[in-house]
């Protein structure tokens, strides 16, 4: 999680660091009523959002997990290009947007684990994921249509 929330390998390994003292410290107050990953997430959660507050340097792990394959100069220049479209795109997502799409899709954790794990509602968590597709469609609508036209 710590290179979704910060652009360098320092700050994440600070932050990584950061996260495990806490959670060597709070042990004890882990009841186990969730799973401890979603317990973890949620400290490491709580430590970035508190960095990002300090910082203002969100990382969306998308960054990360949006790769490009080579093939043809052409279509490593369509990837590229839509690579940095959705990156831009997701930038300018609102935060809560943001985290709640990163945790949904990059880290493949359901609404209730989201929902521990940030404090939102369920039904909250939701309406931000559909309201940040939707806003997503719309942004990448025109350039989705250039890139297939490109590529044919």
């Amino acid at each position: 999680m710590g290179m979704s929330f910060f652009r360098n390998a320092e700050d994440a390994l600070d932050f990584t660091q950061e996260v495990f003292l806490k959670t060597y410290r709070n042990l004890s107050r882990f009841e186990g009523r969730s799973r401890f990953s979603t317990w973890l997430y949620k400290i490491a959660y709580n430590t970035a959002v508190n960095n990002i507050t300090r910082k203002k340097t969100y990382h969306s792990l998308a960054e990360d997990e949006i790769a490009s394959d080579v093939d043809t100069p052409e279509r490593k220049l369509l990837r590229d290009l839509a690579r940095d479209a959705v990156l831009e795109a997701i930038r300018e997502l609102p935060e809560r947007f943001r985290v709640c799409v990163d945790l949904f899709f990059f880290y493949e954790r359901s609404y209730q684990e989201i929902e521990a794990i940030t404090g939102y509602p369920v039904n909250t968590i939701k309406s931000h994921v559909f309201r940040a597709k939707k806003i997503l469609r719309g942004k990448l609508e025109g350039f989705a249509g250039l890139a297939r036209g490109g590529a044919e």
